[in-house]
């Protein structure tokens, strides 16, 4: 039963994701932003978008992971939420490298727009502060009930650690309005987000690790 909403879940992102992506193509365009030339493929707003592409994806595996392994409605809520809002979020910022022709993967390292390359060691998985490791994930995959709820409450709450970091940076350094305004919105719901996980945490007699 419990797969069968989650395909159920996963079409309806997949659907919200593709609506966005449209939809952000007529915001670049037709906004305040039209006729500003496009970034460079070296610029803070190419490397961020790049970047946090690749940061969301693992809160929306993180998030799909954690909804088969329990039935806590809060959690599954909080997961529901953040999938959607982030694979929601990643097709934007897909979307605007297409609209400037600019590649979705770099040969530099990650968060070399922000000053930070290097700060993760990109083994096992984490190619950015705050993302969990593959061994982690496995880990998370062979838990079940409460064991699965705090695991993955410390781990996302990490990870939107590292994730408003890096959205702060953009809001300094980006120069696309729009995606200034985007970073802006992670920030704000990230740290909302961040004050659930530990309450949430709390209940369960635990806290954040990081």
């Amino acid at each position: 039963m419990r797969k069968t909403k989650s395909a159920g879940w996963i079409a309806g992102t997949a659907a919200a994701v593709l609506v966005a992506a449209g939809a952000i193509t007529y915001a670049v365009a037709d906004g305040g932003d039209s006729g500003m030339k496009p970034p460079a493929a070296d610029s803070a707003d190419a490397g961020f978008a790049r970047d946090m592409s690749v940061h969301h994806q693992q809160a929306v595996e993180m998030s799909y992971i954690v909804r088969d392994l329990t039935d806590d409605e809060e959690v599954r809520r909080l997961a529901y939420d953040i999938a959607q809002t982030q694979a929601n979020q990643r097709g934007m910022m897909l979307g605007w490298l297409d609209l400037w022709e600019l590649p979705k993967v770099s040969a530099d390292p990650p968060m070399e727009w922000m000053g930070m390359a290097g700060m993760a060691t990109g083994e096992d998985g984490a190619l950015m502060p705050g993302m969990a490791t593959n061994t982690e994930l496995d880990a998370l995959r062979k838990m079940s009930g409460k064991a699965a709820e705090i695991r993955f409450l410390q781990l996302m709450y990490a990870h939107h650690v590292g994730g408003v970091h890096m959205a702060q940076e953009c809001v300094e350094r980006c120069q696309v309005g729009v995606e200034q305004r985007l970073a802006q919105g992670m920030v704000q719901a990230q740290e909302s987000e961040m004050k659930l996980m530990s309450d949430l945490l709390e209940k369960r007699g635990a806290k954040p690790l990081h």
